[in-house]
């Protein structure tokens, strides 16, 4: 499965899926930090323990924490970065499926593309980093070298018009 698509000057990065277990069990704790809280709040006061300021500092914490999971699982299940090249800069974005995070503007006057490894050695992978003499975008997808290198002879008629 190739992970990106470039056409029409957008460049789309595609996350590769983790295993069906995997995601079904994060999505399973994002769900449970998010509802256990609510119903032991429920269940407390209820039972006539009242409503308690620690209810709220319960529910508070683990929604933020069941937020992270639930961004980590649509990660992981619908992750894709779209770069969009433009004559005098580039737009970065990241894409959960579900929601999608700012927008990244670079101004550029001549994008150099390359790659980096990234992870384990073993795995031989890298992520796709777009540099300009004041900044620099690095993308978090992680691709087979293979497919970077392939992805750059692309790129390169984008770097000479």
């Amino acid at each position: 499965m190739q992970q990106y698509n470039f056409k029409n000057n957008i460049l789309n990065l595609k996350v590769k899926k983790s295993p069906i277990l995997v995601r079904a069990v994060m999505f399973g704790l994002a769900f449970s930090f998010f509802v256990f809280p609510v119903l032991g709040t429920l269940v407390g006061i209820l039972t006539g323990n009242g409503l308690q300021f620690g209810y709220f500092v319960a529910i508070g914490i683990f929604s933020l924490i069941g937020f992270y999971l639930l961004r980590v699982s649509l990660w992981n299940t619908y992750g894709e970065e779209t770069i969009e090249i433009l004559e005098n800069k580039i737009i970065y974005e990241a894409n959960y499926g579900w929601f999608k995070d700012g927008k990244k503007e670079m101004t550029i006057i001549v994008p150099e593309y390359s790659f980096k490894p990234a992870g384990y050695e073993e795995d031989n992978e890298g992520v796709l980093v777009i540099t300009s003499k004041e900044s620099q975008i690095e993308s978090v997808i992680k691709m087979p070298m293979k497919e970077l290198e392939a992805l750059l002879v692309v790129l390169k008629p984008v770097i000479n018009s």
